[in-house]
C-alpha cells in the first residue's frame, strides 16, 4: 500500500499534533496505511526537546499578544517557528518497514526539501554539524523529528513566503546569530503556495513511494 499525502491547508498546531498521534498510534497497532501530512500553520512557536536551544527573545505575553502561539513538544531540536507560507511536511512511516535507520530518514527529508526548493529556482544544501537546510549562510528549513517504537513524527518545515518577523521572536533552534530565509525573499518574486504544494507532492511521491 502506498503511503497517502494528504494537503492539510492550514491548521491550528494541536490538531495536526492530533493528526499525527492518531495516524501513529493506528500503525504501532498493526495499520499499514501511512501517511504524510502537508500543512500550514497558523503563527505558532515550538519548543524542542533540546530545553537549552529552546531560547526566545521576547517575554511568553508579549508574544501572546502578536498572536503566536507557544507549544512545547518532544521532537528533536529547540526553539522553531511556523506561520503561513511556511509548508511542514509530516511523515508518519515505519522506518523498519522502509529499511531506514534514523540518520537515513532525516537524510530523505532533507533530499526531498533540497529538490523541492531546486524546483522552485533555489539552491540549497546542508551545513555539516548544523541541522536544517541552508542558502549560503541564510538558514531555509528546519528538521526537528520524534521516533516511537520506529514510527516518524514531526518533520521538516521549509519558508516559502511566509512573513520571516515571526524568527525575532526566537533563537532559531538555539544558534546565535542565524538569519532565516525564504525561497519567496532568495528569488525576490512572489510565489504560489498551492502551486509549490503540487510540485512538492510529485517529489514526495518520488521519495516515498518510489515512484
Amino acid at each position: 500500500m502506498k503511503i497517502e499525502i494528504i494537503d492539510c491547508g492550514i491548521k491550528d498546531y494541536d490538531s495536526v499534533l492530533k493528526l499525527q498521534q492518531q495516524t501513529l498510534d493506528a500503525i504501532q497497532n498493526g495499520s499499514d496505511e501511512e501517511k504524510i501530512f502537508i500543512v500550514e500553520h497558523f503563527p505558532v512557536i515550538t519548543l524542542g526537546a533540546r530545553t537549552s536551544s529552546n531560547r526566545l527573545l521576547k517575554d511568553d505575553l508579549t508574544i501572546k499578544r502578536a498572536g503566536i502561539e507557544i507549544v512545547q513538544i518532544r521532537r528533536g531540536g529547540g526553539t522553531t517557528a511556523h506561520n503561513p507560507g511556511q509548508i511542514v511536511i509530516y511523515p508518519i512511516i515505519n522506518l523498519k518497514k522502509h529499511n531506514l535507520g534514523v540518520s537515513d530518514y532525516v537524510h530523505l527529508l532533507e533530499k526531498t526539501a533540497i529538490e523541492f526548493l531546486a524546483a522552485l529556482g533555489v539552491k540549497s544544501q546542508t551545513k555539516k554539524g548544523f541541522p536544517g537546510l541552508w542558502v549560503e549562510e541564510r538558514k531555509i528549513a528546519s528538521v526537528g523529528v520524534q521516533i516511537k517504537k520506529w514510527i516518524t513524527f514531526h518533520g521538516i518545515a521549509i519558508n516559502i513566503c511566509n512573513d520571516l518577523g515571526i524568527f525575532d521572536f526566537i533563537v532559531p533552534c538555539g544558534l546565535d546569530n542565524v538569519k532565516m530565509t525564504s525561497a519567496e525573499k532568495e528569488l525576490d518574486k512572489k510565489i504560489n503556495i498551492e502551486d509549490s504544494k503540487i510540485i512538492l507532492s510529485k517529489i514526495l511521491m518520488k521519495y516515498f513511494n518510489g515512484s
